[in-house]
């Protein structure tokens, strides 16, 4: 499995840059000529909306929206988020995928100390607060989107969103959680629970090179 760390803090793709590359990743996935991959990286701030929601009820947010093809509803990426995109070939079904990732989050929830289970759409602590979301598309049998885990982003960004209850790891422990801080826990329980056998880190300049069959 390989792992390309596509910016974080300041330098972290736009959303829509993201996707684009997304739409590159998956294509060379589905040609097999790449193994599975994951992007991960922070957002600039954004505002998501799945094919289950309203872009209108995001009028006057303080960010982008933009709308993606992807189960769920709305929802917020930016900084103090580790967000994930898993470009992984299905050996299962999208549901049992989905459930593999939530898995994986709550196992890093659980090693930090903070108690979590999953729910539809991504993983909330024992009081029902939202600590990550989960939303996957499947074409040709490989996965685009992903999730996002709240480490320690400004909570206030989801005001925005109706209905939205969200916490952070920083929130729950009492202490600052940094992206940085969770990165090699979530990539070591991601592809421990995707049953991956060996892990490689590349760039993004790697990434676009022909040769990369791991």
């Amino acid at each position: 499995m390989i792992f390309v760390h596509a910016g974080f803090g300041g330098r972290g793709l736009g959303f829509e840059r993201c996707w684009d590359l997304q739409r590159r990743v998956h294509a060379r996935r589905v040609a097999e000529e790449i193994g599975d991959t994951v992007l991960v990286l922070e957002h600039p701030p954004v505002y998501t909306v799945g094919r289950g929601a309203d872009p209108r009820s995001l009028d006057g947010a303080p960010a982008p929206i933009v709308a993606v093809d992807r189960a769920g509803g709305s929802t917020w990426h930016g900084p103090g988020q580790l967000t994930g995109y898993p470009v992984v070939r299905l050996t299962g079904s999208a549901g049992e995928f989905t459930a593999l990732v939530a898995e994986a989050l709550v196992q890093v929830c659980g090693d930090l100390g903070v108690r979590a289970a999953a729910v539809p759409g991504g993983i909330t602590t024992g009081d029902g607060l939202g600590l990550a979301t989960i939303g996957v598309r499947v074409a040709q049998g490989v996965t685009t989107q992903g999730f996002a885990l709240n480490c320690d982003p400004d909570l206030g960004w989801y005001e925005a969103i109706d209905g939205a209850h969200p916490t952070s790891l920083s929130r729950e422990l009492g202490r600052t959680v940094t992206v940085r801080e969770v990165l090699p826990a979530v990539e070591g329980r991601l592809a421990g629970r995707l049953g991956a056998m060996e892990t490689f880190h590349r760039t993004l300049a790697q990434l676009e090179q022909p040769d990369h069959s791991e």
